[in-house]
């Protein structure tokens, strides 16, 4: 049998077939009609984890000279249930265009995965009602090709359920991390058009119709990228209507909340004085009043706020989040969005743990995997900033051994000191900007074993790099990110020859740089220039000047060891006492595994 690492793997390998370009491709767009055919998210991923085909599965097997190894059921009851369920799905499934291959496998309830959010249908048959429960959560949870799937066997059940069919249509469309793409616009109009035939026929309540008729203007037959935003402002205005008719309906509010969204840019920070934004925030905290544990209001919430200067305001309903639908990895994860920003280091962990463990168990049909390399490097983001060093490392191994990139191996290595195990990651990413953080990870492992002219090497391949790439890192380039590292490395070469205030002028420049990279969750650098800065002030005593470095840092991250220990320093050095600052350290590295001598290695 294919192992969990397999198979998690092969959802990762699977987001070039269900997704277009992604943050790897350097594109980034401001708004959804600017983005066209690519998609920006925060994970790297586009579709959450499905189970390969059977053949697929004899296929990889085959490849690996192994016999794959049915338990339950067996060969002949498998087919005997792939039988019956083709058998239930009706003649009009195949109506439509030809669907994607990774939307044919029929897909099971998973009642492991799922919590007790429902939203009730008129349909009498159980099944399809359950079904159609797992549709909106999985959608609600981001894993798009599972919520297709899972509603259309909603509809398998009840060829007549037309509100069944509004989901599937709801489903193919744009969301949040993805816009749709043209291959996809004729699935959803399909979808939609049999959904109106069947409201118009009477197979509808009131309430479905009226969610059917509301979301029919956000498709058409003839799709155009340049024409969305037309059709994501008609959706919008529908949507603020149906949620007017129906004031007591939390989902009509959330979907209304989420056609807002869609009218936003996807990146960058939020002005919490922009009307928007304000409009925004006010439709998502009325169903939160309501329903603090609504999952798709809390998800689209954190989204909202993590990037204003309040994103403490989805503290809340953050607390429910993680677990409302507790088999799917991205629901577990959301909450670090806002831990991470307001300094809740530890229950950063715990979220991206508890991710993690959703994403392997969906290798043995208990969780949904959904952008399960972004949920490792929050993990070990959060874990470097709480000085929990065996996770963080084992986090930027896992990343290395699920993605075939060692930069995050090597960072968190060098983050925690372990200069020796650094140079012995001596994989090299195939990215320019990966490769460049590679070089400074093995240059400066190379100055701390003593070797500062191989240091000088790689600071010079950083430093090429920085100056001749175009590419990026997700939204990060080369020349910042790049620049921001080579500060660092050089400045400590500066250190080792003595010669100090160069040094101090490289790490100011490293910073400098640093402050200017766009806003991304989690950052792409799990550690911070001002921890080297702040270091090299305490060393030549410029103790106010060390001390006014590290409390801006504390402000970007709140709560975080390395640079509570080096402002105690600081404060300690003036000959003064800062109890809040004592108190602070205290809470916040009492589950590091690392003893500190400095806010750096």
């Amino acid at each position: 049998m294919l192992c969990g690492w397999r198979l998690i793997a092969l959802a990762t390998a699977r987001m070039s077939e269900t997704a277009p370009a992604g943050p790897e491709s350097g594109v980034l767009a401001t708004s959804w009609a600017e983005r066209g055919q690519h998609v920006i998210d925060s994970g790297q991923q586009t579709t959450a984890f499905h189970r390969p085909s059977w053949s697929r599965m004899i296929e990889l097997s085959a490849q690996e000279n192994r016999t794959p190894m049915m338990t339950s059921p067996t060969w002949g009851s498998w087919l005997v249930i792939t039988t019956i369920v083709l058998f239930v799905v009706p003649v009009s499934a195949q109506d439509g265009p030809p669907l994607p291959e990774q939307y044919r496998e029929p897909i099971p309830l998973y009642p492991e995965v799922l919590g007790p959010y429902s939203f009730t249908i008129s349909s009498n048959n159980e099944e399809a009602q359950e079904f159609f429960n797992q549709g909106m959560q999985l959608m609600y949870a981001f894993a798009k090709v599972d919520a297709v799937r899972s509603f259309r066997e909603s509809w398998a059940r009840d060829s007549d359920c037309a509100i069944c069919y509004w989901g599937e249509a709801w489903a193919w469309g744009s969301y949040l991390n993805g816009p749709m793409r043209p291959p996809e616009a004729p699935h959803a109009y399909s979808a939609m058009q049999k959904a109106l035939t069947l409201a118009a026929e009477g197979q509808a309540s009131a309430r479905e119709r009226a969610y059917i008729e509301a979301l029919s203007v956000r498709y058409v037959e003839d799709f155009q990228v340049d024409k969305r935003r037309e059709q994501d402002e008609a959706y919008a205005d529908a949507m603020r209507s149906l949620s007017e008719r129906y004031p007591d309906d939390l989902d009509a509010a959330t979907l209304y909340g989420d056609a807002l969204f869609l009218l936003e840019p996807r990146r960058g920070t939020r002005d919490l004085n922009d009307p928007n934004v304000q409009r925004l925030h006010g439709v998502l905290e009325d169903v939160l009043t309501r329903d603090i544990r609504h999952p798709g209001a809390c998800h689209f919430y954190i989204h909202a706020t993590e990037s204003t200067t309040q994103p403490g305001k989805a503290e809340a309903c953050a607390e429910y989040l993680g677990s409302a639908i507790p088999g799917a990895s991205h629901i577990n994860h959301m909450p670090s969005h806002t831990w991470n920003e307001v300094g809740r280091w530890a229950d950063g962990v715990e979220a991206n743990t508890r991710a993690w463990h959703s994403d392997q168990k969906a290798a043995h049909g208990e969780g949904v995997a959904i952008y399960p390399q972004h949920n490792l490097h929050m993990l070990l983001f959060a874990a470097s900033m709480d000085g929990q060093g065996a996770v963080a490392i084992q986090a930027g191994k896992d990343y290395h051994k699920l993605t075939g990139n060692s930069v995050y191996h090597a960072l968190t290595l060098l983050r925690f000191g372990r200069f020796d195990e650094v140079l012995q990651v001596t994989e090299r990413p195939d990215g320019e900007v990966e490769g460049g953080l590679w070089d400074f990870a093995q240059g400066y492992a190379q100055l701390r074993e003593g070797h500062a002219d191989f240091a000088d090497v790689y600071l010079n391949r950083v430093r090429h790099t920085a100056e001749t790439s175009e590419a990026q890192m997700r939204f990060h380039s080369a020349e910042t990110l790049l620049g921001t590292v080579a500060g660092i490395l050089e400045g400590e070469l500066y250190r080792e020859r003595g010669e100090f205030d160069n040094a101090v002028a490289a790490f100011q420049r490293a910073v400098e740089l640093e402050d200017t990279l766009v806003y991304d969750e989690p950052e792409p650098l799990p550690f911070a220039a001002r921890h080297w800065l702040g270091a090299i002030l305490l060393e030549l005593g410029r103790y106010v000047d060390a001390e006014k470095v590290y409390r801006d840092e504390i402000e970007d991250h709140p709560h975080n060891g390395w640079s509570l220990f080096g402002l105690k320093a600081a404060v300690e050095a003036q000959e003064r006492t800062d109890t809040a600052v004592d108190a602070d350290l205290e809470r916040s590295w009492t589950r590091s595994d690392t003893w500190l001598r400095a806010s750096r290695f």
